[in-house]
């Protein structure tokens, strides 16, 4: 069963910003329409919902029934000043005026069998609080961002899946890919972020890296977004291979034309995990971050950006410090302006020099041949002089023969994994 098919059943009375759990108030009123105050339903539900207060729960009637009134119903009748309960006995028979206007045939409870018993319709609203108070803040914040499967593929005993949504930050539709292992059908995993490089979507890493055995092996939840906001319709965005479209470079833009679009720090490091914690079994507090050229920027800089966040972080052919790179300059010009302070909060040479946090553990893996690397665009050097001078660790391998390609990053990708997941499944 897809992780998403209890987010399925919509409510056309739901809106996202209601918390009103998408799904489980049409299937409770469904329920209490047919069933009414059964209490092995009640139990079931108690079960599948965390925080449903069965117990007490003529208590929360009774605080509940002030409110009848602004909720569009008939007026809740006490008598002997019991007010309203669920289980039967005298004092729930006394408790509500059976007006047949106002009622909703039930069962009597364990402390009566006798006649049925009756709950006001006003508390099956759809968006009554008493309702949303019976479901857990997991299934609440499901219904806040939809999400639409494109596909899903059986690999390595997981699942390879790719998600559609409409993003807050980056105000379009955005694809991300998961790839779900087998461990996740039976409890929470890891999860560890990939970031791609310029010109690509979230379909090159997992087409074309081979991560899957790996991920499968040490169950690791593997997540792909794309590099940028597609379709925004930004006049030059379709101009350049390494601006613009395909080229989000992992920033928060502040220049004018791009501000509103392209924020792809805050989609990466918030609005995405965000989703993904809603959404899949994955644990919060196990997380790391990995990428490749531009990717491999953005992973740097968010666990440098973000002390703590990330159990480690590692990166093919970084762009490591782009203030000073061509690719660099022309992005952070576009996204940033011209002030070259607003630069360096972005730049891992900057970053890493005032890194306050606890200690990175960092692999970087480099090909030889990379035509960038003479070129002066990734400027490893930079990084891991300033990384010897703050004295964090970092494993700087220069690998003989190997490009910039997908090629070279198929070969060490394993060792990346093996990498977070000694970190993540300590």
């Amino acid at each position: 069963m897809d992780c998403m098919e209890p987010a399925r059943f919509l409510c056309p009375c739901d809106s996202p910003g209601k918390h009103t759990g998408v799904g489980c108030h049409a299937l409770l009123h469904w329920l209490f329409l047919t069933q009414g105050s059964n209490p092995r339903l009640l139990r079931l539900l108690h079960r599948q919902a965390g925080s449903f207060p069965l117990a007490p729960i003529w208590q929360v009637l009774e605080r509940e029934k002030r409110l009848t009134s602004a909720v569009g119903g008939a007026s809740l009748r006490e008598g002997a000043g019991t007010g309203a309960r669920l289980w039967g006995g005298a004092k729930g028979r006394a408790g509500l005026k059976r007006d047949s206007g106002n009622r909703t045939p039930g069962w009597g409870g364990p402390e009566g069998a006798g006649p049925r018993r009756w709950l006001p319709r006003p508390y099956l609203g759809w968006a009554h609080p008493f309702w949303c108070s019976c479901f857990s803040r997991r299934h609440r914040s499901r219904g806040r961002m939809a999400l639409k499967q494109v596909s899903s593929s059986k690999c390595f005993g997981g699942l390879q899946k790719v998600f559609e949504h409409d993003s807050v930050e980056l105000k379009c539709k955005m694809k991300f890919a998961v790839y779900l292992p087998p461990k996740a059908e039976t409890g929470k995993c890891p999860v560890l972020y990939w970031l791609s490089g310029l010109t690509c979507t979230e379909q090159n890493f997992i087409s074309k890296s081979g991560y899957h055995q790996a991920a499968s092996e040490h169950g690791l939840v593997v997540i792909a977004p794309d590099t940028s906001p597609r379709g925004c319709n930004i006049k030059g965005e379709e101009d350049s291979w390494d601006f613009g479209t395909g080229a989000g470079f992992y920033v928060d833009a502040t220049e004018d034309l791009w501000k509103t679009n392209y924020r792809m720090y805050s989609y990466v490091t918030k609005e995405l995990p965000q989703l993904v914690n809603d959404n899949f079994p994955v644990d919060p507090q196990r997380m790391s971050v990995f990428g490749h050229s531009m990717g491999g920027h953005g992973a740097l800089i968010c666990a440098l950006k973000n002390p703590g966040k990330y159990k480690s972080v590692s990166a093919f052919a970084p762009l490591c410090n782009p203030v000073l790179c061509r690719w660099g300059k022309k992005a952070f010009t576009g996204y940033l302006g011209t002030d070259q302070s607003k630069w360096e909060a972005y730049d891992a040479t900057y970053l890493v020099k005032s890194y306050p946090g606890p200690q990175l553990d960092i692999l970087i893996d480099q090909g030889k041949e990379d035509e960038f690397l003479s070129d002066g665009q990734l400027l490893p050097d930079n990084f891991i002089a300033a990384c010897t001078e703050k004295k964090i660790p970092v494993v700087f391998r220069l690998q003989e023969g190997y490009d910039h390609s997908y090629y070279f990053i198929a070969t060490f990708i394993a060792d990346h994994i093996r990498h977070h997941a000694k970190y993540l499944n300590a």
